[in-house]
């Protein structure tokens, strides 16, 4: 009989249906409330509290189990009595749901919302709403108005009963809900406007008077919802929670819950209305004395937690307009993804820092009874959205091992707090001398600035660095000045510094401080886009790293440890300069391209710039490069090459910029410097900057190599052959280089290997022209000046410090015809000088040699020349073929035997295929994978 009697006790307290054979040592979830109240942690500690003692009977089954029951059974009954006539259930069965201002800002979303709810499969649910979109503004602006002793207080009162009104009757039609509900809002709204009288006349509202008013935004609302679902065939009741949610504020304009007083006034409410599913106001509360209140700052969340907390529920639901939480605030970084989970620790971070996640102290109720809280899209509802819970050991990092992955996986997101100023507090008469912070920290307490991250240098407090809002940094300098004012006179204090416009960004991630290399990523991604980091800051809680940067650089700093965490693609602003044959082709095959190196490569090369001699397109999001000849055309500007810059430095949120000049220009080539100075990367295949003054080029080299920002320049020698990259490799291994020589035209290249009995030099010439190898103006290629760019580049990198003018150059231009006026004039000529090259071939095709013209880089010898040459057929100079190159490298390991590249040296395609090999090279620098 006493096992019957307790299981029906405990099924009672649980609100689930009493199953036929219970067993008889099982605890029931419930009980634990009963254990709660009784002081007691076990069944055991239960019966002696009751009973005096257990007899010593535990380890006897049958008596034991008789004995515990009997006892449980008389609590439960002391419980149920307390009770009164209804006993509230508790548990698993019941579900959380909170609608935001958003959800229920028209009568079609009130319907959408009641949809949700009549079709949750919840067997009980309570529903929190918060006031219409904008309402609760309307309310304080309202009692502003009233306070300050305007007539139009009136009209604005009248303005918020007809939006409830409208929406009300095109929710529910005609019938006794309407009714019902506008005769409460009439009744409400009447007294509203009594209260408003007495405010307007005492020009004067308290606090408790406005959290009054303001609370019936949450009133209407949750009507309405209640008489819209049970139009929907789901019974239900709504909740006024200030009839049950207690709290007590607190000195910080907060209040806390009083869990215990709203415990015990949930039972009453419930047992007398009992329902499975109730639509409770989000909000507002009492406070002890029965005084209406508000839970503040993103009130209604709270109210779902708490209420959450109070039912033990299995889950709660926040419904909003987006699809969750996003690794980056979306409207700054376009890649932003939506989080599958974070740790309630996690959540907090991010929301002190500024995402759109939930106020850490909605997570505090919840936490308690591991009842994970959901952010969903009430617009979407086939989105999961992004689980908040306790992560278990293994998602935490614990018994886990850690792949070359772990620091990409264990961030979670990113945040920033923009408008904020560092004061710095700083001098060496701080050393040593305690409460120096804390008297920095009182003073700061004082002015009631927020302070938003700490950093000091060193436990000698020698320097202390902090973060306030922009809009109170000047009252806590002067604070500060006047507090310290004899330390600073005297030079205890050295001085009290304000940096102005700056921003912190925080990474966030479970355990991410104790992952080796976390730190060192986000910092190589802040270098690498040549961002400043003004201050830094990480606790030992494992949760955030905290940086401050420049306000202007704040979108570039997010996307840029975005990108490089891998939550995205490496993206990468490309500005084009001279889209002619060369840019034109690479264009060709950045369109061809971009799906495959976005899916595969994880790789966004975005063409923000393209301009030419005279015009110009600029766009923020990236160009369509299906129809850039016709947007250049059409809607092209005239070209300025300051303000194309401009564009790619700052006009866009993309980290990390890239210009690539395919020009062979040389007033753009003296852009250089101070594109790299400002943190543009360059690619190109101009060879004025490396083959200029040698000074400059050695400026260029220096500065590469004191910052993070890149110059690649593989295609101004040997176009799409690894020239540069060979020799490079040759030097960084430690082997010494001591000559390189070469075929380095492939026009000269054409000419010469064609050279044979029957055909004169001015023939090949023009057929070189004709087959377009050649420049508009042939002279360009004979003179072997582009030869001696190419030598001096290769003689630079070699180590030798070197001028142009210091290469010796054999042209090819007979001298009579280095004056003439035109292309054309030159070549009607050219063939009356065919005799001397004819000569020369007729000579060492005697000698079983060939003819070929060569650029000569002799590093023992420090010297470089171009001129014609003589080959044996045997040697591999002798063997090319069309417009080939061929390149030779002699060092101390490859001394006997030379190494050779050969290949395609000219050409629009391979030359643009060197460049794009280079914007690649740049991209996995950049943190794309390799």
């Amino acid at each position: 009989m006493a096992l019957v009697s307790i299981s029906s006790a405990t099924a009672r307290l649980q609100g689930q249906v009493l199953q036929p054979q219970p067993k008889a040592l099982e605890t029931p979830l419930a009980l634990q409330l009963v254990f709660a109240r009784r002081g007691c942690s076990s069944l055991q500690q239960l019966c002696r509290n009751s009973n005096g003692n257990a007899h010593g009977s535990f380890k006897k089954v049958g008596r034991t189990n008789v004995f515990i029951h009997a006892t449980l059974a008389g609590v439960i009954q002391q419980e149920e009595n307390k009770s009164s006539k209804a006993t509230l259930p508790c548990g698993e069965t019941w579900s959380i749901h909170k609608f935001g201002g958003t959800c229920v800002g028209t009568y079609e979303r009130i319907q959408n919302v009641a949809k949700i709810v009549v079709d949750d499969p919840s067997l009980r649910k309570v529903v929190v709403v918060s006031a219409m979109s904008k309402v609760t503004d309307m309310l304080y602006s309202m009692l502003e108005k009233a306070q300050s002793r305007r007539n139009d207080h009136v009209d604005a009162l009248d303005l918020i009963f007809q939006k409830h009104k409208e929406t009300a009757t095109a929710l529910l039609g005609e019938g006794d809900d309407l009714s019902k509900l506008l005769s409460n809002l009439e009744e409400d709204t009447h007294n509203l406007r009594a209260m408003l009288r007495a405010i307007y006349i005492a020009g004067h509202v308290t606090e408790s008077f406005s959290d009054f008013v303001v609370g019936h935004g949450e009133l209407w609302s949750a009507q309405m919802l209640a008489a819209a679902v049970r139009k929907r065939g789901l019974s239900c009741v709504w909740m006024d929670t200030r009839e049950v949610l207690v709290v007590n504020p607190t000195s910080l304009n907060q209040v806390d819950p009083d869990f215990e007083a709203s415990e015990n006034k949930l039972l009453k409410w419930y047992t007398d209305h009992p329902a499975d599913t109730i639509i409770a106001t989000g909000f507002i509360a009492s406070t002890s004395e029965n005084v209406p209140t508000t839970l503040k700052r993103d009130g209604s969340d709270f109210s779902a937690a708490i209420l959450g907390a109070l039912f033990r529920a299995k889950n709660v639901t926040i419904w909003t307009d987006v699809d969750g939480v996003y690794s980056a605030d979306p409207r700054k970084v376009q890649e932003a993804v939506v989080l599958e989970s974070l740790s309630y620790q996690e959540a907090w971070e991010l929301s002190y820092f500024g995402a759109n996640v939930l106020h850490p102290r909605t997570t505090i109720p919840v936490m308690k009874y591991d009842i994970p809280v959901t952010i969903r899209n009430v617009f979407n509802i086939s989105a999961p959205g992004t689980k908040i819970c306790r992560f278990p050991a293994t998602e935490s990092g614990q018994n886990d091992s850690l792949s070359f992955r772990a620091a990409d996986l264990l961030v979670k997101g990113f945040a920033t707090i923009d408008n904020l100023a560092l004061v710095n507090v700083e001098g060496t008469g701080m050393a040593g001398v305690p409460g120096t912070a804390s008297d920095i920290f009182a003073t700061v307490k004082e002015v009631g600035a927020n302070v938003v991250m700490i950093s000091q240098v060193a436990s000698s407090e020698h320097s202390v660095c902090f973060a306030v809002p922009e809009k109170e940094v000047m009252q806590v300098a002067n604070a500060l000045e006047k507090k310290f004012r004899v330390a600073l006179e005297v030079g205890r204090l050295s001085r009290i510094e304000v940096v102005h416009d700056c921003c912190v960004l925080a990474a966030v991630g479970q355990r991410m401080a104790s992952t080796p290399g976390v730190s060192a990523t986000l910092f190589g991604a802040l270098a690498k886009a040549n961002i400043n980091v003004r201050a830094i800051a990480q606790g030992c809680s494992e949760y955030n790293i905290t940086v401050v940067v420049n306000q202007e650089d704040s979108v570039r700093a997010l996307n840029a440890v975005h990108s490089r965490f891998y939550l995205s693609r490496t993206s990468l602003a490309v500005g084009i300069i001279g889209p002619g044959l060369i840019g034109g082709t690479l264009l060709e095959q950045l369109r061809e391209q971009a799906a495959t190196l976005k899916e595969d490569f994880k790789i966004d090369l975005r063409v923000l710039g393209i301009m030419g001699s005279r015009s110009m397109i600029l766009n923020n999001l990236g160009l369509d490069l299906s129809q850039w000849r016709q947007q250049l055309a059409e809607k092209g500007e005239n070209a300025d090459l300051e303000r194309f810059t401009t564009h790619m430095h700052s006009n866009h949120s993309i980290p990390n910029t890239v210009i690539v000049d395919c020009t062979a220009n040389a007033e753009v080539a003296g852009k250089y410097y101070q594109w790299l100075k400002r943190g543009i990367h360059i690619v190109t295949p101009n060879k004025r900057a490396n083959s200029g003054p040698l000074n400059r080029y050695l400026q260029l080299r220096e500065l590469q190599r004191q910052s993070y920002t890149h110059y690649f320049y593989e295609a101004t020698v040997g176009a799409g052959l690894p020239i540069i990259s060979t020799l490079r490799g040759f030097l960084e291994t430690g082997d010494k280089i001591q000559r390189i020589e070469g075929i380095f035209s492939g026009t000269l290249s054409y000419i010469f290997n064609n050279l044979s009995e029957g055909k004169t030099f001015s023939q090949i010439v023009s057929e070189a022209k004709a087959a377009g190898y050649t420049e508009p103006d042939p002279r360009d290629d004979l003179s072997g000046l582009d030869v001696a760019r190419k030598v001096i580049i290769l003689a630079r990198e070699s180590g030798l410090r070197l001028e142009l003018d210091d290469i010796r150059v054999q042209s090819l231009v007979p001298e009579p015809l280095q004056a003439c006026s035109s292309a054309d004039e030159f070549m009607e000529k050219l063939s009356d000088y065919d005799h001397e090259i004819s000569t020369k071939r007729d000579e060492a095709n005697l000698a079983g040699e060939v003819l070929r013209y060569v650029g000569l880089v002799d590093v023992l010898g420090n010297t470089g020349s171009v001129e014609l040459r003589r080959y044996p057929s045997t040697h591999p100079f002798a063997q090319l073929s069309g417009s080939d190159n061929i390149i030779s490298f002699t060092t101390a390991r490859y001394q006997k035997q030379p190494l050779i590249v050969r290949g395609p040296g000219a050409g629009a395609d391979v030359t643009a295929g060197g460049v794009f090999s280079d914007m690649l090279r740049l991209a996995s620098y950049l943190g794309a994978p390799s």
